[in-house]
């Protein structure tokens, strides 16, 4: 079976294609990281070094709200029916499986005219705009979570879960600090945040006093966080800058085995980084984009701060010296977040999807 993945939420994606190993795999998605900026995306790179074939596709947006990127945005959607015929034509795949985004609307619909069947997962406790408008063109949708059964047509829908990063690294494949201090991990996301190494930048000589730090920076070319913080490393922090381990981007292995490792997480909140931070049951410092798409990120952490494990801070408002002080009391009050008694399977949930894609490749191709 040829199974070509749209990315979207890029997580589960890894997830459901380390479950695809006996087919072949195809995937879709963006090269660059943002709009206007030149850095590589991290699913750029890891289907490189997965050897999974990668194709760029230039497309349009849907937006809830009219912009100036909005007029722009839709002049794009010729390009991305005209490029995704073009790949369809050139994989011919059995089935397409989209995880939201943008990108996966002009691919299903011409998998649709191609007669190509297609599955969408959702992650989120909502449901995205682009999988809301694909519902009814795919043969099943699979959810994250009951509550977004209702957007969609019923006799399409099955619960999956929300499937994780399963493999965890060996500690000799990546050196970071070995120190006896407490692991604090630093993570922006695949794209990195801003707002988040902005603070670690202000308060960095002061975290170092109480944490061995890894810290993954992203690598915008816009702001360059990554060369302002590997500057102060090498030059401000002397002995200190062995405890400070600073990186663009994680493997997923990596970024695993230190969501297993950490103390504490200092992270945005969007749903696959919650879901790892849940099943790992970490104590995790969140920061959620205020500006989300109906405000998921703020929902997100609120969950899993009512499931006993997070501390949710406003970005609006939060100061750098709150920051501190914030990060340092939590650390003196660890023994407070446990995880309450709730089983959410996400081991099985890649499993199940791969079930719900041979299920429909059967169906519908034979």
């Amino acid at each position: 079976m040829k199974v070509l993945v749209i990315g979207g939420h890029f997580s589960p994606a890894i997830s459901v294609i380390e479950s695809l190993q006996s087919h072949k795999i195809y995937y879709i998605g963006r090269k660059y990281a943002l709009e206007g900026d030149n850095a590589i995306s991290l699913e750029a790179l890891e289907m490189r070094k997965r050897a999974v074939p990668f194709f760029n596709l230039n497309t349009g947006r849907l937006q809830r709200k009219f912009t100036t990127y909005t007029i722009p945005s839709l002049l794009k959607l010729p390009l991305g029916f005209y490029e995704s015929t073009k790949i369809l034509r050139q994989i011919r795949p059995d089935i397409v499986l989209g995880f939201g985004g943008y990108v996966q609307l002009p691919i299903i619909m011409v998998a649709k005219l191609f007669k190509i069947p297609s599955v969408i997962h959702e992650q989120t406790f909502d449901a995205g705009l682009s999988n809301r408008a694909m519902g009814r063109l795919v043969s099943k949708v699979c959810i994250s979570w009951e509550t977004s059964r209702k957007y969609f047509p019923k006799g399409k829908v099955v619960l999956t879960g929300l499937p994780i990063r399963k493999k965890l690294a060996d500690l000799k494949k990546e050196k970071f600090a070995k120190n006896s201090l407490p692991l604090l991990y630093i993570t922006g996301g695949s794209l990195g945040s801003h707002t988040i190494n902005k603070y670690v930048q202000l308060s960095l000589k002061d975290l170092l006093q109480k944490f061995a730090i890894v810290h993954q920076t992203g690598d915008s070319q816009v702001f360059k966080d990554f060369e302002s913080l590997t500057n102060i490393k090498n030059n401000f922090l002397k002995a200190k800058s062995k405890s400070y381990t600073i990186k663009k981007f994680l493997s997923s292995n990596d970024a695993s085995y230190l969501m297993r490792k950490a103390d504490i997480v200092i992270s945005r909140a969007g749903i696959n980084t919650v879901a790892e931070l849940l099943y790992f049951e970490k104590p995790s410092f969140l920061i959620p984009i205020s500006y989300s798409q109906s405000n998921e990120q703020v929902k997100n952490a609120e969950f899993l701060k009512a499931q006993g494990l997070a501390e949710v801070y406003d970005e609006n408002h939060l100061t750098p010296k709150e920051f501190k002080e914030k990060l340092f009391n939590m650390y003196s009050n660890l023994s407070k977040y446990e995880k309450k008694k709730n089983d959410f399977n996400f081991e099985t949930a890649a499993q199940k999807i791969v079930e719900v894609l041979e299920d429909v490749y059967k169906k519908e191709k034979h």
